[in-house]
């Protein structure tokens, strides 16, 4: 993997830079950014550069924030774990941060980065995690076996819903760091503890145990 990132450190600057936000839409954007987060962040100058795309991206987030089949926790996890495989600092931050305040566990949610050698996942938690990193992989390394675990445990409806989750988990993480839009300190801003560093990282196409919390970690480390 790539060298590590900090998701409690501001972004030193954005390849496209980012542009001023005007007008009637770009102040309601920039007053619901600052009620959720506090600060309008750097990605919505960027985006604003086009914003058919702007409203692309927030339509497909506010969409798919009304999926109820699978459980939010479940989707928290596989969010962060394919941010933190594809070394997405600010898509770590605003998980870490969104499971804050929306009463998720954030325990958990802060050992996502290291979660093979953490022992606080269950056995379907740890499926699920494998999937998103298994997804993430160019190609994917989804596996007959693990997929019909999930199944089994989930459902179809479910499955699915995570698996198109996780898709867009890809899409901004992969945004994000082509774009150079780094962590802007959400999580900090509400005093949580830094997220949990892997101690060890060999290829992230490392085979997960489902019960063993001893494996090898192939994700970035974010601090």
């Amino acid at each position: 993997m790539t060298s590590a990132i900090s998701v409690n450190s501001t972004t030193d600057g954005t390849r496209v830079p980012a542009t001023e936000i005007t007008g009637v839409y770009g102040a309601v954007l920039k007053t619901f950014s600052r009620r959720m987060f506090g600060q309008v962040p750097d990605a919505l100058g960027v985006f604003w550069h086009h914003r058919p795309v702007l409203r692309f991206s927030l339509g497909l987030g506010q969409r798919s924030a009304r999926w109820k089949e699978c459980d939010e926790d479940l989707k928290t996890y596989a969010h962060m774990a394919t941010a933190s495989l594809i070394g997405c600092s600010a898509c770590l931050d605003l998980g870490y941060f969104q499971a804050h305040h929306r009463g998720l566990d954030e325990a958990k949610a802060r050992e996502v980065p290291r979660w093979r050698e953490s022992d606080v996942f269950t056995p379907l938690e740890r499926d699920v995690l494998a999937y998103a990193e298994a997804m993430s992989q160019t190609p994917p390394t989804v596996t007959d076996e693990l997929s019909a675990r999930l199944l089994d445990r989930l459902g179809a409806p479910a499955l699915v819903e995570l698996t198109a989750w996780i898709a867009l988990a890809n899409q901004y993480a992969r945004t994000n760091v082509a774009l150079g839009i780094q962590a802007q300190g959400l999580a900090a801003s509400c005093g949580l503890a830094p997220l949990a560093s892997p101690r060890s990282r060999t290829s992230p196409a490392s085979p997960a145990s489902p019960t063993s919390p001893t494996g090898t970690s192939g994700v970035a480390s974010p601090a």
